[in-house]
């Protein structure tokens, strides 16, 4: 009886193939799966037609002898890139990749191809002086989507480092009083009460005796000095944990970028979710701030803020007489500057001060030196050199030892680059002549293998603060357009002026009252990992430019810091 049930069945299937679905599938639901099929089998031809477009386009470009590593015509670069990142700790800077991958093939140059799709946008990396000045400063090309997008839940978009046209420059002249110089020595006093702050707290790290982090007291201090500059503001991170800044550095922790190899990092399910709730806290006590500005403002209109939020409110007043008061394109617009400036401008200063206490760690007679010019012009005591920053800030600017010492720092350390957008019908003359495509590429402005290129700096590995001082004619004199950690031309980074101080007064005064030692000898033996350098430098650069492991410090005391 069985036997004769299943023949019947299996007659049945072979006449009606949809019967064997109808089995394991209601009737209703057969057409929604065949629905779905047919989706993903069209999803995946398209994935297919799209990776045989995109190879078949860099095979005609390795043909026709563009610069690029070996290509696969399959996978593109991505064995050629996961061999070489392999390498080096999986924290490591991106801006790694140009360098190690030049060292891996010699005859790369410094501009050339690479081709990570899916995972990343066509990237053309530019890494030398001729053709990085064609890109910023003869033809200012755009930022990058994939830049946009990576900020786009913090700033939405319209923040002034991914902004474009007029809409960019109308902004960026908004907020440029804020950064002027001028206005910057004004807030000196503002910088000096800061640092006193961390000069306490690394006091207490002094009597603890023990190995902390620099990095997480820099960010703090970095933190306070643009919160009180952007928006007058004492956020009070040094001494306190500040819900604001809390949710401003949980979403940080949570940007991704769009060449991440990791689908969980990249897609995860509960970004969205961190996001809107980190920018719900984040909008919350800014939008209060600027209801203060805006009553201040309106209760008198004469009155000159020191922040540069206020300034930016009487800029766009003046820009337009018909603007009786500030509307909600200006708070809109304000609230994603705010929130980029506080992102920038805390954490790219915080790393290179960070790189000052290594490299000054390294070098102890470039210390010497250092504290020396400071000891020269603004007195033998702490008080004196206080007292003299305040009634003479531009006294910062006399300071040539301490700038080619920052200088040098940024070079080998730089804590930035920038991402362009390749345009039609727009090409990089290279130092061979060749002529690069930039259409549909992310054109890759990388300063750091630029800044350690043997080819345009002499002993580049070496710390020499001595470069900035020499004489043209000497060797050691830097190459025009060589130095690049603030990038060149319009699209410049608008905070550099407010760096540069907030740097040279913490040197001043951290140099006077402590030794900073650098500890990770101490600190791998208690946690081991490997590898953990890159071309043989422990402190390298993490994924937003910090040291690695924070930089791992013990402080001193010095006998004298009346």
């Amino acid at each position: 009886m069985f036997g004769s049930n299943l023949r019947v069945a299996l007659t049945e299937v072979k006449a009606h193939p949809s019967a064997i679905m109808s089995f394991f599938v209601p009737a209703s639901s057969t057409a929604l799966v065949y629905t779905l099929c047919a989706i993903l089998v069209t999803l995946l031809l398209f994935f297919i037609v799209k990776l045989c477009t995109h190879r078949a386009q860099f095979l005609r470009m390795k043909r026709q002898g563009l610069p690029m590593p070996p290509y696969n015509p399959i996978l593109g670069h991505l064995p050629v890139v996961i061999n070489v990142m392999s390498s080096i700790p999986r924290d490591s800077h991106n801006q790694y990749l140009p360098g190690l991958l030049r060292r891996a093939y010699p005859y790369l140059g410094p501009n050339f191809y690479m081709d990570t799709w899916p995972f990343g946008s066509p990237v053309l990396f530019i890494c030398e002086p001729i053709a990085l000045h064609q890109i910023t400063q003869e033809h200012s090309l755009p930022k990058h989507p994939d830049l946009r997008e990576f900020l786009r839940p913090l700033a939405s978009g319209l923040d002034i480092v991914t902004m474009e046209g007029q809409q960019w420059k109308t902004w960026r002249n908004i907020f440029n009083p804020g950064f002027s110089l001028a206005h910057l020595m004004t807030l000196t006093p503002l910088i000096i009460n800061e640092t006193a702050i961390l000069c306490d707290i690394l006091k207490e790290r002094a009597e603890e005796g023990k190995i902390f982090a620099m990095k997480s007291l820099t960010d703090r201090w970095t933190m306070d000095i643009i919160g009180n500059v952007v928006l007058e503001t004492n956020l009070n991170t040094q001494r306190a944990d500040n819900p604001m800044v809390n949710a401003l550095k949980r979403q940080i922790r949570w940007l991704v970028f769009g060449s991440k190899l990791n689908p969980w990092e990249r897609w995860h399910p509960f970004r969205s979710l961190v996001h809107r709730y980190c920018s719900q806290q984040i909008n919350s006590y800014i939008n209060a701030d600027l209801d203060r500005h805006i009553a201040n403002l309106r209760l008198d209109t004469n009155t000159t803020s020191k922040s540069i939020v206020g300034l930016a409110m009487q800029t766009y007043l003046a820009e337009d007489t018909s603007r009786k008061s500030i509307d909600d394109t200006f708070r809109v617009f304000a609230l994603s500057q705010i929130k980029q400036f506080l992102f920038s401008g805390h954490d790219t200063t915080s790393s290179t001060m960070c790189y000052i206490f290594y490299v000054l760690s390294m070098n102890p007679g470039i210390k010497q030196r250092v504290e020396e010019e400071h000891n020269k012009l603004l007195g033998l005591t702490l008080e004196s050199k206080s007292s003299r920053i305040q009634e003479k800030p531009h006294l910062l600017n006399q300071l040539p030892y301490t700038t080619a010492v920052l200088k040098e720092t940024m070079r080998l350390y730089p804590v930035a680059s920038s991402l362009r957008g390749g345009e039609p019908g727009f090409c990089v003359r290279d130092p061979e002549g060749r002529s690069l495509p930039t259409d549909g590429f992310l054109v890759w402005a990388v300063s750091q293998p630029l800044h350690r290129d043997p080819d345009y700096w002499v002993r580049p590995e070496t710390f020499i603060p001595d470069r900035w001082l020499v004489d043209p004619d000497d060797p050691l004199y830097p190459i025009k357009g060589a130095w690049r950690p603030f990038e060149y031309g319009p699209r410049n980074c608008i905070g550099q002026e407010l760096a540069m101080m907030e740097l040279k007064v913490a040197m001043v005064f951290v140099l006077h009252m402590f030794d900073v030692e650098v500890a990770y000898v101490q600190f791998d033996l208690e946690k081991p990992k490997y590898p953990n350098t890159v071309s043989g430098e422990r402190a390298y650069q993490l994924t937003l430019a910090g040291p690695s492991d924070g930089l791992p410090c013990k402080v001193k005391p010095k006998q004298a810091t009346a």
